[in-house]
């Protein structure tokens, strides 16, 4: 029987998805920019044999999120080699993404890293990446010994060669100033390599580019083209995978209704290889600790254990899996960083899984502005103006994500005179939790305010004065920040992310009720009625 994926929650977000048959075998795994849109193409009519049949073997699907495609990309590859899946080629080539080298030398080289099937790099020194776009030879690595003047000769000549007349070397084989200036040009390789200073070098490239154009150097032009593009790759945090070759495990951990819910992500060799999901009933001694202990009676012990909570008797932990594994373990919960950044990717995927009858758009924005529950009721306020005697307030009202058009409201400013927004905000805002709160009626999980700092502190001024805590936040127009109370500097949430669309949604619900209604003021009445 065919999995009815109508009733299936699908998350409208970048990241992985795990195809599997009644005895929940992993059948097929695939990656996506829109979980959402690939997944249901599947169920489509008119598909080709395989695909049928590969639809036909599906009982269950399930998410990994991620915060971008690349990640995904990654992700997809590693899970596809630590399950090999019936339904996917099966890529016996690793070297499917580049990193990049600089060797432990006096005069360091750039070169292309080579890893073994085992995942641990060739050669010495220090390894970048990975790099997801181009080709092998990924960032044009010529155009980048160049800039910054690494020798590619493989023995250190006692003369200066033909690339020091070219202008490609400054030849530190022969000259003093060379020779000192040359830990510069590394540790500057290094920042670009790292991420960093990518604004002044693309821009060197830039100029670069246009002046080999005009001198008629094509080929160069060309080159220093790929070499810009290519770039794009350094710009996008890799978490799936890392050059540092670190053996750690995460643990992300959630407690509600006595249920202990949990996610893993496995990383080997600095690779994410594996995700797994568990829960058990908070009873008894049934607590985080004895999960841990019990997992790793089963699984290999890696030298850092990184967790969102740390467990009671970590000491203890600490020194049972040190003797087991014959080999200091630690077991941390960092604040900051990409193993931070990690920890909050498990999180958002916990949430996904406790929310499934939740819109993933709304568990994006409880996560993105802090909210202490997912706002599954949302209330959008607005000011409609034309001229001084015609100024009405607005409220659309949404739930789960949709329009509940019944809790519309519409105002009549009652005691503000002349053009005065931020009064006009508070006014109805006032009233609106006024009437709630004596009538004893469910409150918003948020509240949202169309327009800038100064209308969202005029919203809070009137919950204050009423002492109603609500989450409140405000959504300017121009360029679509989202302004927090208890922050300076407003959110960028990004144009294509569900959270996003349904803030907007709700805005534009709210604006288009309030021209709507301040129009009908505005019509004049028939004489008739």
């Amino acid at each position: 029987m065919t999995l009815d994926i109508k009733k299936i929650t699908i998350p409208s977000h970048p990241g992985i998805y795990l195809m599997k048959d009644a005895d929940s075998k992993i059948i097929y795994i695939g990656k996506a920019k829109n979980l959402k849109n690939r997944v249901r193409s599947y169920f489509l009519k008119n598909q080709n044999y395989k695909t049928h049949k590969l639809v036909e073997k599906i009982s269950e699907i399930e998410f990994v999120l991620t915060d971008n495609e690349s990640e995904a990309f990654l992700l997809e590859s590693n899970m596809i080699k630590q399950y090999r899946p019936m339904f996917n080629i099966e890529l016996k080539d690793q070297q499917r993404y580049t990193y990049l080298r600089i060797t432990d030398e006096q005069y360091p080289r750039l070169l292309v890293a080579r890893r073994t099937r085992s995942g641990k790099f060739l050669g010495d020194g220090k390894v970048f990446g990975p790099f997801t776009s181009g080709s092998s030879k990924l960032l044009s690595i010529g155009s980048l010994r160049k800039t910054f003047k690494i020798r590619i000769c493989k023995r250190l000549p006692k003369k200066a060669c033909l690339e020091y007349h070219l202008g490609n070397c400054e030849a530190p084989c022969e000259f003093v100033q060379a020779q000192a200036d040359y830990k510069k040009h590394v540790a500057d390789l290094e920042a670009i390599l790292r991420g960093r200073d990518l604004s002044a070098f693309t821009k060197s490239l830039e100029h670069e580019m246009v002046l080999a154009s005009k001198n008629l150097e094509f080929e160069r032009a060309q080159e220093i083209k790929d070499t810009l593009q290519r770039l794009g790759s350094l710009k996008t945090r890799q978490k799936m995978e890392n050059a540092t070759g670190s053996d750690e495990e995460y643990f992300g951990i959630v407690s509600s209704d006595q249920t202990a819910h949990i996610m893993t992500f496995k990383k080997i060799n600095g690779v994410i290889r594996d995700s797994n999901k568990y829960s058990f009933d908070l009873i008894g001694d049934n607590t985080f600790a004895n999960f841990l202990y019990q997992y790793y009676t089963t699984n290999q012990i890696p030298p850092v254990i990184i967790t969102n909570q740390i467990p009671e008797d970590h000491a203890l932990l600490e020194q049972m899996f040190a003797k087991t594994a014959g080999f200091p373990v630690k077991i941390i919960s960092p604040k900051s960083g990409k193993r931070r950044e990690m920890l909050d990717l498990i999180m958002r995927n916990i949430a996904l899984v406790q929310s499934s009858g939740s819109e993933p758009g709304l568990v994006e924005l409880k996560e993105r502005l802090a909210l202490p529950a997912i706002p599954k009721i949302i209330e959008c306020f607005d000011i409609s103006n034309h001229g001084t005697s015609y100024a009405v307030g607005s409220m659309s009202r949404f739930v789960n994500g949709r329009p509940d058009k019944s809790g519309y409201r519409k105002f009549k400013i009652k005691t503000v005179k002349g053009q005065d927004d931020f009064a006009m905000i508070n006014e109805i805002v006032k009233r609106r939790y006024f009437r709630l709160d004596n009538e004893n009626v469910q409150m918003p999980d948020l509240i949202l305010i169309d327009g800038g700092r100064g209308q969202l502190g005029a919203a809070m001024s009137a919950l204050e004065s009423m002492a109603i805590r609500i989450p409140c936040a405000s959504l300017a127009k121009e360029n679509e920040e989202v302004y927090l109370p208890s922050q300076k500097e407003p959110i960028i949430l990004p144009r294509q992310n569900q959270s996003l669309k349904i803030l907007q949604h709700a805005r534009d619900e709210a604006h288009r009720f309030g021209v709507a209604y301040n129009r009908s003021l505005r019509m004049p009445k028939s004489k008739f009625s």
